[in-house]
């Protein structure tokens, strides 16, 4: 499956000059970065264990390019003009994050893509996600379920029972806290089962509307990630 990126109705002139970064490429680099710490963000914090394959381009030219630097960065925090980068590898020894990086094929995906399992404590996660150009990236697989994310607005994530209502009641607390839904996507694994609910809104939800969605019956565990 094939993924188009969304682009805004309006561009700036920053989104016209490409990304403030360090170099050699927004897609490779830039977006390589960004591709890390938006997964970081959603795991809520930094893997303790991180094995990550790189795919396509990312594999043939990932090297030349510092992607395997630039994924590492984004998982320790770092942004695409952070200097450091060049010494992501040094910095994750000194914050214990152990890593471990490999090609493979992932499949009928976009050339620019990593697939990242990351651990922390006792939990691990799965993140398959694509540097899409103009260090624009796009998460499309969080564990067993589609995703579609890029990062640019706060999200929240809610994995759930496939139960009749659950969206409605999700929504409704959403709408009553005064935040709007810019986008949301749904995905379950089969019907009746364990499903995931994707939504941006265009401000961070107060706390009070998370621990309410929390609290729902049905809903298993939710997650907020703001806009990296």
């Amino acid at each position: 499956m094939r993924y188009r990126m969304r682009m805004p109705a309006t561009r700036s002139i920053f989104d016209i000059l490409g990304p403030v970064m360090i170099g050699p490429s927004s897609s490779h680099t830039a977006g390589a970065v960004r591709l890390g710490l938006l997964a970081r963000a959603i795991l809520g914090a930094q893997p303790e264990r991180a094995t990550i394959t790189l795919h396509g381009s990312f594999a043939k030219t990932g090297r030349g390019h510092g992607t395997d630097l630039a994924i590492v960065a984004g998982l320790l925090g770092m942004r695409p003009d952070d200097h450091e980068i060049t010494r992501a590898f040094e910095h994750a020894a000194e914050r214990g994050m152990q890593f471990t990086i490999v090609e493979g094929d992932l499949g009928d995906v976009h050339a620019n893509t990593a697939l990242l399992e990351l651990s922390v404590d006792d939990s691990t996660v799965e993140i398959q996600g694509s540097s899409v150009g103009g260090g624009e990236v796009l998460v499309t697989r969080i564990g067993r379920f589609e995703a579609y994310a890029d990062g640019r607005m706060p999200l929240l994530i809610v994995e759930h029972n496939d139960l009749p209502g659950e969206i409605a009641a999700v929504t409704r607390i959403i709408s009553g806290s005064g935040a709007n839904i810019a986008q949301m996507r749904v995905s379950r694994t089969r019907k009746g089962a364990d499903a995931l609910m994707l939504i941006e809104t265009d401000t961070a939800l107060p706390e009070a509307a998370l621990a309410e969605i929390e609290a729902l019956p049905g809903v298993l565990r939710i997650r907020a990630v703001p806009a990296v």
